[in-house]
């Protein structure tokens, strides 16, 4: 046996049994949400052998064709959104002598000091309570092992769930990310640049169960490739929770230098994201999508005061969502290094925020006055122009 993250397994294993939390709440419309989450639970796990993903008393149980790597499993479930938690578990008959075997056959090789049973009676029907087979299960492992029985901190928790067909033993629970199935609450375009807080920002809307498309803005041929580099590895990163993704890398510098030949240096910046708002919306319309996501908080640099959020948001055609908008920079980057993406969003590149950029951007900007500046340009060819011209990028997790 093995011990990884937590839960104790064997290094092979044939059924997993998966619990969700938030789906349960969902009453009349509980089964469509389950339903995607079994399809995504398919999909993460595919060429592992999945046999079958059964319904089973506000749980899904799981069967594979042969033993697979329990490692790799318990890699792939931890990435599903709408699993709270899953076991790798044993199969048995639901009676005491069965559960009793099955128990001291997956403590065999362990070494523990203290112990407790966790045992659920989901089947009503069976003859002992949950307490009855915690009692029996534990006099029976504290003969064999001589490990003092802790309810509070045991070194081992020997899980026993009694469903109305089987029985079921594990050594631990693996948590899950939580959250509803990506897919269940609809598409969304996500504005994502080379930085820290765009990919924390479309890590939350795929846990409310968002699947997404990507959109990078990049000031080739003006400066170098390495924001589109990060910004494809960033969304490679992000595709373990939606399985598939598109990203389009929309030119940005020829818009960027047109602003600036007809625009003062103060609302530069603030007609820049105006302009990104407008095609992020044209391709959000191509992909059916409802809604933009960016990574914007409140004050944090000078495009994120309350008057410029007001103001670049009624370019959009779209509601803008902003997950982090209430957030400071340090949960953010806490977040980031939780799933993963923020040594990736430090390294050093060259994004289309370096071109062009004013020296003290405007920080309250007006309506009347950024329309003022945006009369002086064509804003149905430029939208064109960076919306006929992108390139897109296909990502697909786990690879075929």
């Amino acid at each position: 046996m093995q011990k990884l993250a937590g839960i104790c397994y064997l290094s092979e294993m044939r059924s997993a049994l998966v619990r969700y939390h938030e789906i349960a709440l969902k009453r009349g419309n509980r089964a469509y949400f389950v339903e995607h989450l079994k399809k995504n639970i398919s999909t993460a796990l595919r060429g592992l052998g999945l046999k079958e993903i059964r319904n089973a008393s506000s749980r899904l149980l799981l069967n594979f064709n042969h033993d697979v790597p329990a490692v790799e499993v318990t890699a792939r479930l931890a990435g599903v959104f709408g699993i709270a938690n899953f076991s790798l578990v044993e199969r048995t008959d639901n009676d005491m002598a069965a559960l009793g075997d099955h128990v001291l056959q997956a403590l065999q090789g362990q070494s523990f000091d203290s112990f407790r049973i966790e045992a659920r009676r989901v089947d009503k029907r069976f003859p002992l309570t949950s307490n009855d087979i915690n009692r029996e299960l534990g006099a029976l492992v504290q003969r064999h092992s001589g490990a003092r029985v802790d309810l509070t901190r045991p070194e081992l928790t020997v899980s026993v769930e009694i469903l109305p067909s089987s029985a079921f033993v594990s050594l631990g629970r693996a948590p899950g990310p939580g959250g509803l199935p990506v897919g269940a609450s609809g598409r969304l375009v996500s504005l994502i640049s080379g930085g820290i807080d765009s990919p924390v920002a479309s890590y939350r809307m795929m846990k409310r169960g968002c699947r997404l498309i990507y959109v990078h803005f990049h000031s080739s041929p003006f400066l170098d490739r390495s924001s589109q580099e990060k910004a494809k590895t960033l969304v490679d990163m992000l595709t373990r929770y939606q399985f598939h993704s598109r990203l389009y890398l929309v030119p940005f510098g020829e818009i960027q230098r047109s602003i600036v030949a007809a625009v003062l240096r103060p609302l530069r910046v603030v007609i820049y994201r105006r302009m990104m708002l407008r095609i992020a919306s044209i391709i959000a319309a191509k992909e059916r999508a409802r809604a933009l996501v960016t990574g914007e908080s409140l004050a944090q640099v000078a495009s994120q005061t309350l008057p410029n959020i007001a103001v670049i948001e009624e370019a959009a055609r779209l509601p803008v969502l902003r997950p982090l908008v209430g957030m400071d920079k340090q949960e953010i980057i806490d977040e980031a290094i939780d799933i993963g993406t923020f040594e990736t969003s430090v390294l050093p590149d060259q994004d289309c925020c370096q071109l062009f950029v004013p020296r003290h951007p405007a920080v309250k900007a007006t309506l009347r006055r950024v329309r003022e500046a945006e009369a002086a340009l064509d804003l149905d060819e430029l939208a064109a122009l960076g919306a006929d011209h992108v390139e897109v990028e296909r990502f697909s997790f786990p690879e075929a």
